[in-house]
């Protein structure tokens, strides 16, 4: 039996084409489904061959206070070979990358999507 991996995560967004259109900017990610959801939403699955992100929108905007730091999820880690050009990237969709540090074993920073959800970018190159 393979070792067990995380396939997906599924992250609720208030614009999943913004969002979809954003990780593909980072990451170079394709779009490899999109359609409907359950709870009449809609969903796009972003990412590579073997992993994705669930950009999930439900029929009516959620409210604001649904995207709170930390309630529940804390962050989501993307690990890159060049953290120099991530950032980059990060700055030219108009995010704000924070909180770098240099730590055993790499680089990392952090910024907020368009809906406030963290991302930390690590780099063990």
């Amino acid at each position: 039996m393979p070792q067990p991996y995380i396939e997906h995560v599924n992250l609720t967004v208030s614009d999943p084409e913004r969002m979809a259109q954003l990780l593909h900017r980072l990451f170079g990610w394709h779009v490899r489904w999109e359609g409907p959801a359950r709870d009449n939403g809609r969903v796009i699955h972003i990412g590579d061959e073997r992993t994705y992100l669930a950009v999930y929108t439900p029929p009516e905007a959620p409210e604001a206070d649904t995207f709170a730091k930390g309630r529940p999820l804390n962050h989501v880690g993307i690990l890159v070979d060049d953290l120099d050009e991530i950032e980059r990237r990060v700055v030219a969709a108009g995010l704000v990358p924070f909180a770098h540090a240099d730590y055993d074993p790499g680089r990392r920073f952090y910024f907020l999507d368009y809906d406030g959800t963290e991302f930390e970018i690590v780099s063990y190159a």
